[in-house]
């Protein structure tokens, strides 16, 4: 007759400590890590009172703060499962860690793959167009945002609106239009879109002020950047390319890591055993 095979835990636990501890390690860090970011996204979102105003959610998608509290909230569940999974021994929680790493990982390969066939047709900038044009319009609106775009603008690629400057026009504030009512900042642009001047230690945060009115007196080059962002995004994508291949190849290789410390884990926790009768 054929062995009947049957699952048990061993009575004396014979798995490596090593692999035990230092899976339990680096998830803790992983956790902790989790919960800062998590922490860090809820705040930003009582402060903006958005837990109260639900109606404002129909740009949440790029809401910063939001984006903290999905990622947090991913990475803290992910920790979780890992690092109880591993010290308690729970066959459960590893299996759901390996599983739910898999998931990521092939939600992670689908999207480069996405990407890469379509990067020709313009997707990955038509995308990069609508995130801007949403983050200009609500400019003064959600101050995470702004300073989102400041940062984009001023450190990050040095650049002004989606294809130059004109496209502050469609922000009410530094609309040209936006003069009849008093608004100051009416063809103008944000500080962010200006360059920093040598020995500047405060930046002059008027220094777009009309810089977009006709006849203005001093050449736009030096005062301002007027580069568009999907442009210059373009560009430093190209300059940094073996940067964020090499960068996508290592998360994934830690996550494949991952999910085979995950499984030999549960691969030394259980045996199978054969009774011959």
């Amino acid at each position: 007759m054929p062995a009947a095979v049957r699952k048990f835990r061993r009575e004396t636990s014979e798995i490596s400590c090593c692999l035990k501890y230092l899976l339990f390690a680096s998830n803790v860090i992983l956790w902790l890590s989790a919960l800062l970011v998590l922490s860090v996204g809820i705040w930003a979102w009582s402060e903006k009172g958005m837990f109260r105003n639900i109606a404002r959610l129909h740009f949440i998608a790029l809401d910063p703060a939001f984006v903290l509290i999905i990622l947090g909230g991913v990475t803290f569940l992910l920790g979780f499962m890992g690092s109880v999974g591993a010290l308690r021994e729970n066959t459960c929680l590893l299996g759901a860690y390996a599983i739910f790493l898999s998931v990521l990982l092939i939600a992670e390969i689908g999207f480069c793959a996405v990407a890469f066939v379509l990067k020709d047709k313009g997707w990955i900038k038509d995308q990069a167009t609508e995130g801007l044009k949403a983050f200009i319009r609500h400019y003064r609106e959600d101050a995470d945002q702004q300073n989102l775009i400041d940062w984009i603008q001023e450190d990050w690629l040095q650049c002004c609106g989606i294809d130059g400057p004109k496209d502050w026009d469609s922000n009410n504030y530094f609309n040209c239009s936006s003069i009849a009512i008093g608004s100051r900042e009416a063809c103008g642009v944000p500080f962010s879109c200006c360059r920093r001047r040598p020995q500047e230690v405060i930046k002059n945060k008027q220094c777009g002020y009309d810089v977009r009115k006709e006849g203005y007196g001093m050449e736009l080059s030096k005062i301002i950047y007027e580069k568009g962002c999907v442009q210059a995004g373009e560009e430093w994508m190209e300059h940094n390319l073996i940067i964020i291949s090499a960068t996508v190849i290592v998360v994934m290789f830690f996550q494949i890591l991952g999910i085979c410390f995950a499984q030999n884990l549960r691969a030394d926790i259980y045996t199978q055993k054969s009774k011959w009768h």
